[in-house]
């Protein structure tokens, strides 16, 4: 088929599906990723392998119009203020139902804290937003069969707020947002030992927060190539992705406080989670060593860390391929992780763009399309990476690759190693 002829026929779909990624195809670069993860360690440089993709739809690759991606997706203190939150506080967090089985409902305090209970308890809800969507169900229904509280079957929530759920500012509208109900025996392993009330917890904004630099994405990609990084854009952008959560979550919890131009030594109220820190690969555990394998549902838009046994370790949301650019099928292995990739823009490659537009080269960042850290495939071409938009993970499609929130893809990557095998089901 010829360029054009593609180009026609992929336009055609593009209006059905919204795409916000793309997948890896090569390492233009004579640098190789580390083979093993003893080289990687020993690594003190950040590794920027140039990174290139194809991108066959009219919204190319998270780079064209990636300003104006951001600036539509990312909250912001601007929004109007959510009242369901309005009474979020450590208090109303740290209260039990006094019922069960317990009706979750759509939005408030009870799914923020079931969201950062489940954060917690590695079996990730994507963004936390305090909002009982799509994500939050999978990552539930995958605890409890961890947990010997129910059978793998019913955790194929494949349909629940998918990856074509209507979206609403970069989140599933209220009519995907689906309900559920959680037992007490679910909500018992769930909470463990925890002080509820410390759930959200206070943190002190510090100098390396606010020191940025932090710049505006521009639309076009060869403004994009001129930015010294795809940083962040903000303070507030930046502590809400360390805390796993969007900006507008943040200014319902600190309503006194202008996030955009915080100082340091600020006090806010946080979720309280494993802080991620963009570029610094997250800590080994002792889960890295019991990862036996990754599995990751073409179905259910989820990545699994399991153990010899097959059991999950780790569950992760994810944004997967379909149409003309579907995930592969079958068993791989991780051949290597980059972190802080640069992303190489390669009209050649992209159906939409005349090939005699100049290639590009974006520098890393946590705004890149690759997001953070890429964890490549021996699946030519294919990979598992982060994203510069994590509240459309789970609700999307990419290019064919993996995509996470680049926490997750940065936990991910601390649990495994070259040769970890990797079955997409």
């Amino acid at each position: 088929m010829t360029k054009s002829l593609f180009l026609a026929s992929r336009m055609a779909a593009a209006s059905a599906v919204v795409l916000v990624s793309a997948c890896i195809v090569k390492d233009d670069t004579a640098k190789k990723v580390a083979a093993d993860s003893a080289a990687l360690a020993a690594s003190a440089a950040p590794d920027t392998t140039d990174i290139s993709v194809p991108a066959y739809d009219s919204v190319s690759a998270d780079t064209v119009g990636l300003g104006s991606e951001i600036a539509n997706t990312t909250d912001s203190a601007s929004l109007p203020t959510d009242s369901v939150l309005s009474n979020v506080t450590p208090k109303v967090m740290g209260s039990r139902p006094a019922t069960f089985p317990l009706r979750i409902p759509a939005r408030g305090a009870t799914p923020l804290q079931l969201e950062i209970l489940l954060d917690r308890a590695n079996f990730s809800p994507g963004i936390i937003d305090g909002t009982w969507g799509g994500n939050a169900v999978k990552a539930l229904e995958w605890f409890r069969v961890a947990n010997g509280l129910d059978s793998a079957g019913s955790a194929d929530l494949s349909t629940v707020a998918g990856p074509r759920a209507k979206m609403t500012k970069g989140r599933p509208s209220n009519a995907t947002l689906s309900r559920s109900t959680i037992d007490k025996a679910t909500y018992d392993k769930l909470v463990g030992s925890t002080d509820l009330s410390s759930l959200i917890t206070s943190y002190q904004v510090s100098s390396d927060d606010v020191k940025g630099p932090f710049v505006d994405i521009p639309n076009s990609v060869y403004d994009q190539a001129k930015l010294a990084c795809l940083c962040y854009s903000s303070p507030a952008e930046e502590l809400a992705e360390k805390f796993h959560t969007s900006e507008q979550l943040l200014h319902q919890l600190n309503p006194t406080v202008d996030l955009k131009t915080v100082s340091a030594g600020t006090s806010i109220q946080v979720p309280n989670v494993e802080p991620f820190q963009p570029g610094a690969p997250a800590p080994a555990t002792s889960r890295s060593g019991q990862v036996a394998k990754l599995i990751i549902s073409r179905k259910g838009y989820w990545t699994h860390a399991v153990d010899a046994a097959g059991n999950v370790i780790d569950h992760f949301p994810s944004t997967l391929g379909a149409g003309y650019d579907p995930s592969p099928s079958g068993d791989f292995h991780v051949t290597g992780i980059s972190q802080n990739p640069a992303f190489h823009y390669q009209p050649a490659l992209m159906a939409e763009v005349p090939d005699s537009r100049p290639t590009a080269r974006l520098k890393p960042g946590p705004n890149s399309p690759v997001g953070v850290v890429w964890m490549a495939l021996s699946k030519p071409h294919y990979g598992i990476h982060g994203t510069s938009s994590p509240q459309t993970i789970g609700y999307a499609n990419s290019h064919g690759c993996v995509r996470l929130t680049n926490w997750d893809a940065e936990k991910l990557a601390s649990l495994v190693k070259a040769g970890t095998p990797v079955e997409f089901q």
